[in-house]
């Protein structure tokens, strides 16, 4: 887009500014380092391609080097600090800010990067009044619990997906299941996703770089979980834009001078 066309956007107050973060970083032997910045464009082009051209949505450019310092020592990985990932956030907040959009979103695939991403966000709503979003597209894929729990990284649902967007740069003949102790899902502390979690580096876990059964990881099951998280997307960015605009609507009434 030029800068005429974003400054002549109609909808800028209201509607969502979709911003990927990823990480370029080791996925085991069997799946290439890119794997979840790649997956921030494959959501982008197909949450682009099903949202309703009556849904006003925009795309920024992706950070594509998370916080990856937990895969030191495996080649391939590179990381930021949680300094950096803040202050692009910021620094990306306060631009759209200043060219008139009002509501953020971040389109995370990058687990190391989840809790860094939360406190900024809400930073920003605190300073500059931006509406924000940590997108989640809230998809069930009936894995089995220890999965859910333990596989964490270059698992079943990435080897999936990898297989059905590019098997060119798969080789499943290095795939194998590994897991962190079991004991690391005991009760309510677990390494990810839990009520409370702990700090680990995936050398101190795992020999291949991989958490999870990646052998489960097939491309019928890649094709069936990729359609149903990109329609949980689509669900939750039609939600925010039409929460936004109504929001707009009703302000604009209250004070016509908005």
């Amino acid at each position: 887009m030029t800068l005429r066309q974003i400054k002549a956007l109609p909808d800028k107050a209201w509607a969502p500014v979709i911003v990927a973060t990823g990480a370029i970083e080791q996925h085991g032997p069997h799946l290439p380092v890119a794997v979840d910045s790649l997956m921030g464009q494959v959501w982008s082009e197909r949450i682009a391609t099903q949202l309703s051209p009556e849904t006003a949505c925009y795309f920024a450019p992706p950070i594509t080097i998370g916080k990856s310092n937990e895969h030191v020592g495996f080649p391939g990985t590179l990381f930021i600090s949680k300094d950096t990932l803040r202050l692009q956030l910021i620094g990306i907040a306060h631009q759209l800010h200043q060219w008139g959009f009002g509501q953020m979103c971040i389109l995370n695939t990058h687990g190391g990067n989840t809790d860094v991403i939360i406190y900024t966000l809400h930073e920003i709503e605190a300073e500059l009044g931006l509406t924000t979003c940590f997108l989640r597209a809230d998809a069930d894929y009936g894995l089995p619990e220890k999965e859910r729990t333990l596989g964490m990284h270059a698992n079943t649902v990435e080897t999936a997906w990898l297989q059905a967007i590019a098997p060119q740069y798969v080789d499943m003949s290095q795939a194998v299941s590994e897991y962190p102790d079991p004991a690391a899902a005991a009760g309510q502390l677990r390494p990810e996703a839990a009520p409370a979690t702990f700090a680990w580096v995936t050398a101190d876990v795992s020999k291949s770089g991989i958490m999870g059964d990646a052998p489960a990881g097939t491309v019928e099951r890649g094709q069936q979980w990729l359609e149903l998280t990109t329609t949980g997307y689509v669900q939750k960015i039609t939600a925010l834009a039409e929460t936004g605009q109504a929001a707009f609507r009703a302000r604009e009434e209250a004070d016509p001078g908005v």
